[in-house]
């Protein structure tokens, strides 16, 4: 089986995608990297004698894998056309995960779901009221234990 599902990741790779990365998983299982799309597609002996468990994510910024979004079982003797159709029905699900928001509406949505309105950043760099009386205290231990060793002497 492990030969098998190497060879069939290395023409599915080809009909993916133009750019790929194939490689073994220790598991015996077999991914596919598509780099400049940042998706994955691994492809592992499932339960049954003719059946493959295909899996599909996304690739992160500094190439670290993020969990599988989607995953189908397949059976082996259905062709690479069938298992191509199911990698990139898999891969659309992946993609459609991680639509990009607006930051804007990220933090409208944010504030809907807790309940309560966005709170605005202070803009500046303004030294607050707590700030102020913890230095006044710091100050004034400062000068008490001046006092203190001058009118000791």
């Amino acid at each position: 089986m492990g030969a098998q599902l190497s060879s069939t990741a290395v023409e599915l790779a080809e009909i993916l995608w133009r750019e790929h990365t194939v490689y073994r998983e220790r598991s015996g299982g077999v991914v596919i990297r598509g780099e400049h799309v940042r998706r994955w597609i691994s492809l592992a002996p499932a339960g049954g004698r003719d059946e493959v468990l295909v899996r599909a994510g996304r690739i992160l910024d500094g190439g670290t894998t993020a969990p599988a979004r989607s995953e189908a079982v397949v059976p082996l003797s259905a062709g690479t056309g069938l298992l191509a159709a199911t990698c990139r029905r898999l891969l659309a699900e992946a993609a459609a995960d991680v639509a990009p928001v607006a930051p804007g509406r990220a933090a409208s949505r944010r504030s809907h779901r807790s309940g309560k309105a966005a709170r605005p950043k202070a803009s500046g760099k303004h030294t607050s009221f707590g700030s102020w009386v913890i230095l006044a205290c710091v100050a004034g231990v400062i000068a008490l234990y001046v006092y203190s060793t001058v009118m000791h002497r």
